[in-house]
């Protein structure tokens, strides 16, 4: 079993940056790969970025390319996203997910359903 905790979120003006925390415990958290994913209001959620279980391959939205960045650290058993030039459009709630099969790549075409573990979610909110 794996809990995820997420925080970081809040309210930050357009332009603005934000840095999300994603704490796991439980498993080994090098078995996992890591993703961040966003559900804004009355919409489906969608995928962010993802990050492979040896840090050295990543994938981004086309939304969020350029301007967010997904890290792990292992000693802290913590996957992160740094949010720059956050943008009205990026309020939503952020989750984080791990799944212990496929890569950076194919997380960011799995369907939800798929995903081994949720965290609850952190609150995004831009303001413009």
């Amino acid at each position: 079993q794996v809990q995820l905790v997420e925080s970081g979120g809040g309210l930050v003006q357009a332009g603005g940056s934000l840095r999300l925390s994603c704490a796991a415990s439980g498993r080994t958290f090098s078995s996992y790969v890591m993703g961040w994913f966003r559900q804004a209001p009355g919409k489906e959620r969608e995928f962010v970025a993802a990050i492979s279980r040896s840090g050295g391959s990543t994938s981004y939205s086309d939304s969020v390319k350029g301007r967010f960045t997904i890290s792990r650290d292992y000693a802290k058993n913590t996957v992160y996203l740094q949010m720059n030039s956050l943008k009205p459009e990026d309020t939503a709630v952020y989750y984080c997910g791990a799944e212990s099969a496929g890569s950076a790549q194919t997380m960011a075409v799995m369907p939800m359903y798929a995903m081994d573990y949720w965290g609850k979610g952190t609150l995004v909110t831009v303001s413009s």
